[in-house]
């Protein structure tokens, strides 16, 4: 599968996403996932950076409220959309663009930071991405993402549950197989059965790599990585979002921080 194909994709899904994530029914992303990404993420007040494949705009606008000057990329002309009426309604002096993560329009060196939340996995191309990444930062800068973790995510998974519904275990399998932009139809569990019959599912492109895959195609860029990070949702937030359980078993997540060399 090409950019071509993905883009279309991520544009026929970007009005229900809009509409779902903003309903609060991506629980794993505003319960789990973001909150542990900005924890881990280092002052970035007063610096310049760029979300690359910002969707609708919700994590781009969490990096400006923390004082830095964000750009937001997305191939989607909808998501794109969206995120500048949301600008415009609270003024945040965000720059959307219609751009491709592996083939960013800016200039070497133009940003102090990159973030990727959930996007580099969806790409058919992330080595490209990373170094496209790479180039565009300042020398000392970083980019941190988040993806599918490789590991405990791979095409084939399943949550297995006691009768009384805990989590037992997680089954997986084919984490050698490639996935060329294998489509995943679903929707947020989260959502209401009447939202979930309105919208259609959504069709994922899986671009499936493995953890070495992940891990030469970050140094190959010429990143050092500096962090990780699993997320695990704690007793307190499984409470709240009981979807979460079955990050208590393994992760659902990785998040990653590397940083272009200074010198």
């Amino acid at each position: 599968m090409d950019r071509q194909q993905v883009a279309k994709l991520w544009e026929q899904n970007a009005e229900a996403w809009t509409h779902l994530v903003r309903a609060g029914y991506d629980v794993y992303r505003d319960g789990l996932n973001t909150p542990t990404f900005l924890a881990l993420l280092p002052p970035i007040a007063g610096l310049q950076g760029v979300d690359v494949g910002c969707g609708e705009g919700a994590n781009t606008r969490q990096l400006a409220q923390l004082g830095a000057t964000m750009c937001g990329i997305d191939v989607a002309p909808t998501f794109i959309r969206y995120a500048r009426e949301s600008d415009i309604v609270k003024p945040l002096d965000i720059q959307y663009e219609i751009a491709d993560g592996q083939s960013l329009p800016f200039a070497d060196d133009a940003f102090d930071f990159a973030t990727a939340f959930m996007s580099l996995m969806d790409m058919p191309e992330p080595d490209i991405a990373l170094r496209e990444a790479t180039r565009v930062l300042r020398p000392g800068g970083f980019l941190q993402f988040s993806i599918l973790h490789p590991c405990f995510v791979p095409p084939y998974r399943r949550v297995l549950r006691e009768p009384d519904g805990s989590v037992h275990a997680i089954e997986v399998a084919r984490y050698f197989d490639r996935t060329d932009g294998e489509i995943e139809r679903w929707c947020f569990s989260a959502a209401p059965v009447e939202l979930r019959v309105h919208f259609k599912p959504f069709q994922i492109p899986r671009f499936h790599h493995t953890l070495s895959e992940w891990t030469d195609m970050v140094l190959d860029a010429g990143l050092a990585i500096e962090k990780l990070a699993e997320p695990r949702a704690t007793d307190e937030e499984v409470a709240r979002f009981r979807a979460l359980d079955d990050t208590q078993v393994v992760p659902l997540f990785l998040i990653v921080r590397a940083r272009k060399p200074a010198a």
